[in-house]
């Protein structure tokens, strides 16, 4: 035998045998080439993982049906798509069963995670029906964990509401030693020299009845910036007598040239008996519709839906405010104006008011943003449904429950035709229903009984002069919306000075904080 290699390489070996004859020596001749074996070597190689893989899944699949890992193999792979539709129906029928089945005990002593259920039904070999019931356990209980997060999750948020932010309560703080130290922090409000301007109907006036030195001063620096007249404004802010000394002080020494501010308590007024009574009769009654919700929540089992979570809302502190109280009293606090804007404190402006003053009411006490920028179908804020108790007769007789709500926080009144109506004294019959009908005729806070008493006195006004709603947890408007309206209000508990407050509507709050003045800047107050 001889081997004869070419000089080009091994691409062809010639096997040759000398003692062989001529059929011999043409099967000597064969040749084989390596080229013709690499495609079916790579064909071997792509093929048989592919058939040990699938055969492994169809032996796994089958495993529940077949009595023998030969018969799994063969019904598969010779037309056996029958296991299939078996394993589908069985498994429908397995899941059907755990829903309909009790839970017992099953919930408390149910797998903590995916790879605990996989764990245990590898090891103990459990049939589907089990898996099923396992399944369903660990899905109920990981529902129940859900559901008490979001229940705790709820109440932190309102108890979070709750709260004066460290840097607020220094502010005041500071400001009150100011007051106490500085005689430029006590100098008259206004000067002697703009006195006359605080009845003079001729310039615009801008109420505010807040204890919240840093929210007042946002919404006074940001209607002087975005008025086209600043210097024909005149605010007259009401305060309470714990807040009087560093709200004052705060503008007195932070003066707005353009503008004139008065600051009064509620100690510096000198109302009659009958304002008197009746301002404690209605603190009284609104006490006891706060307390009453509060014990039912205490009794119900809370669970997290609508309903209960507008009853965490209507218990937030500023149900108990006075100062937000006493708006229905507007007239009584200034006798000497006749039409006045009213601003919350936490809302900034926008826009030029100018416009408002100038507005005919036609007649109405008030004007306020009822219908909505949505559309017709919808309300700007919420409906009466969501503030008064329709399932009883003296409330459905009275109001249409799908009425939208008009929107308090922004709003100009005619305090002439407040006077010659008789909606304070509705209010005090409204408050009179309530406690005699249990105290369930409206969830707690301002707004439900105003809306009662202004009925028939409201004169609806653009959409655009009034967005509210940026303290709650839902901000369906478009930023473009936003930016171009005249009034932007953070109703709801996520005040912006409040560390539960949106950040991506705060800055439209926090660019008015001067943040360079030396009691923002003590306070560690941020923009």
């Amino acid at each position: 035998m001889k081997f004869y290699i070419s000089t080009t390489g091994i691409k062809k070996v010639t096997i040759s045998n000398t003692g062989s004859g001529k059929g011999s020596s043409a099967a000597a001749n064969r040749r084989f080439s390596n080229r013709a074996c690499l495609p079916a070597v790579v064909l071997l190689a792509i093929f048989l993982p592919f058939l040990f893989v699938r055969i492994a899944l169809l032996v796994l699949e089958s495993a529940t049906f077949c009595p023998s890992l030969a018969e799994c193999i063969g019904s598969r792979v010779f037309g056996g798509s029958d296991l299939s539709a078996k394993l589908r129906d069985e498994l429908t029928r397995a899941l059907v069963e755990a829903s309909q089945g009790e839970d017992g005990g099953r919930i408390e002593n149910s797998l903590a995670s995916f790879n605990q259920l996989v764990e245990d039904m590898t090891s103990n070999g459990h049939d589907i029906k089990a898996f099923a019931f396992k399944t369903k356990a660990m899905l109920l209980k990981m529902e129940r964990k859900v559901q008490s997060a979001k229940q705790r999750e709820s109440i932190y948020w309102h108890l979070a509401s709750h709260g004066v932010p460290k840097s607020v309560h220094c502010l005041c703080l500071i400001l009150a030693e100011e007051y106490a130290v500085n005689a430029m922090a006590r100098s008259r409000l206004p000067p002697p020299e703009s006195v006359s301007r605080l009845a003079d109907s001729s310039f615009h006036h801008v109420v505010l009845l807040t204890d919240n030195v840093l929210a007042a001063s946002v919404v006074i620096s940001s209607t002087v910036q975005s008025a086209a007249n600043p210097e024909k404004l005149v605010f007259h802010i009401v305060t309470d007598k714990k807040t009087y000394t560093p709200m004052h002080a705060w503008f007195a020494i932070n003066s707005i040239e353009s503008a004139v501010v008065e600051v009064k308590g509620l100690h510096q007024y000198d109302w009659s008996q009958e304002v008197n009574v009746g301002v404690k009769e209605m603190l009284e009654i609104h006490r006891l519709i706060w307390g009453h919700y509060y014990n039912n929540l205490k009794e119900e089992n809370f669970e997290f839906d609508g309903e209960h979570k507008r009853k965490l809302e209507a218990l937030s502190p500023s149900c108990l405010s006075l100062m937000n109280h006493l708006r229905i009293y507007i007239p009584e606090l200034f006798p000497d104006l006749d039409k006045i804007v009213f601003l919350d404190d936490d809302v900034v402006v926008q826009r030029d008011l100018s416009s408002l003053w100038e507005l005919d009411l036609n007649g109405k006490v008030v004007g306020a943003v009822v219908d909505s920028w949505c559309g017709s179908n919808c309300c700007p804020g919420r409906k009466l449904k969501d503030y008064l108790n329709f399932s009883n007769p003296l409330i459905s007789s009275n109001f249409n429950y799908d009425n939208c709500a008009w929107l308090y926080g922004m709003n100009i009144f005619d305090l002439k035709a407040w006077r010659r109506s008789n909606i304070t004294k509705a209010y005090h019959r409204w408050l009179k229903f309530n406690l005699n009908s249990g105290l369930g005729l409206w969830h707690p806070g301002a707004l439900p009984p105003a809306l009662m008493a202004f009925k028939g006195h409201v004169h609806p006004i653009d959409s655009s002069w009034h967005i509210s709603g940026l303290g709650c947890r839902a901000v369906e408007v478009s930023r473009e919306r936003l930016e171009v309206a005249a009034v932007v209000h953070f109703s709801g508990p996520a005040k912006p000075w409040l560390e539960i407050g949106f950040p991506q509507v705060r800055s439209l709050w926090s660019s008015h904080v001067n943040i360079s003045n030396k009691f923002i800047r003590k306070c560690s107050i941020k923009g």
